[in-house]
């Protein structure tokens, strides 16, 4: 695993037709769109945003972005979570929420979660329901989809790759792990029962998946959550 890259707190301006690489931050954080817009494919799936759009990335997503002709201005806040299940939000002026940053990070936050309101958007294309199917289903066999949907599974594994710059695959394992880590952090199940309902193979493969995600065993995840003391019991 490489490097997690630093977070731009507050804001951030990107230029024409900039292209930002695959990278992952080890901190949760939401980037309200200031103006422009961007294309962005991650962990969440892919996101076409524009001014007032609210981005919210979990410790550990991962995503490219793709800038379009206007470029774009972004303010990044580290607040709590401000919903549960969101993956996109929108608020109706994103300009006094920067202004709030300005004077008190804080209170930016709680300017966000008065205005913030949740959006749902419907997969595009492809690329965009298997990210969804990936997501929501741990035992989703790339083969099988690929039929189902009348596609080669080289077609599949090539153009997923295009647009979110990483293997069905590697976004599948991916998925997995970070699904299996909130349920390490949030039951006192066993760590062989969780691998289990999570899709893997066994523990050890959750074990070198979780490792790679987040530089940490899901042992030491066990061990700092407020489940360790409990009895150990079936997801």
């Amino acid at each position: 695993m490489g490097s997690f890259a630093q977070i731009a707190i507050g804001r951030e301006s990107w230029g024409a037709n900039h292209n930002v690489a695959r990278h992952r931050h080890d901190r949760a954080y939401v980037a309200v769109i200031l103006s422009g817009g961007y294309e962005e494919c991650g962990s969440r799936g892919r996101f076409c945003v524009g001014a007032g759009d609210v981005l919210l990335h979990d410790r550990f997503d991962a995503h490219l972005n793709r800038f379009q002709k206007k470029g774009a201005q972004i303010l990044n806040l580290v607040v709590a979570a401000p919903a549960t299940g969101f993956d996109i939000g929108h608020v109706d002026d994103p300009d006094a929420i920067a202004r709030t940053a300005e004077r008190c990070p804080a209170d930016a936050g709680a300017a966000l979660r008065e205005q913030l309101a949740a959006e749902t958007r419907a997969p595009e294309d492809w690329p965009d329901r298997l990210a969804r199917d990936l997501l929501e289903i741990p035992q989703c066999r790339l083969d099988d989809w690929a039929r189902k949907h009348g596609l080669a599974a080289e077609t599949v594994s090539r153009g997923f790759g295009k647009v979110f710059g990483i293997t069905p695959a590697s976004f599948r394992l991916e998925a997995r792990a970070r699904r299996a880590l909130r349920m390490i952090a949030g039951s006192d199940a066993s760590l062989a029962s969780i691998a289990a309902a999570g899709g893997f193979a066994d523990q050890a493969h959750m074990t070198r998946a979780i490792c790679a995600l987040t530089g940490a065993t899901p042992g030491a995840w066990r061990r700092s959550n407020p489940f360790k003391t409990a009895g150990v019991k079936a997801v």
